[in-house]
């Protein structure tokens, strides 16, 4: 559950506008506009993390 939490958390700092601003430059990656780029990147590994989490916790014996 903390693991989740954390992860949580951590999605929580990486969408905030702060981290936001890190990504808003004028830039291209692939053709593509880095902002958005990054945005996808940062969702799909938390969901990926998140994917891996789950089944991490279904898989850990209960007390």
């Amino acid at each position: 559950m903390q693991l989740l939490l954390a992860i949580w958390g951590a999605a929580l700092v990486l969408f905030n506008f702060p981290m936001l601003i890190v990504w808003d430059r004028d830039m291209m990656l692939f053709g593509l506009p880095l902002l958005p780029v990054a945005l996808f990147g940062i969702w799909a590994a938390l969901i990926g993390v998140l994917a891996w989490a789950s089944e991490r916790i279904r898989h850990t014996p209960g007390p």
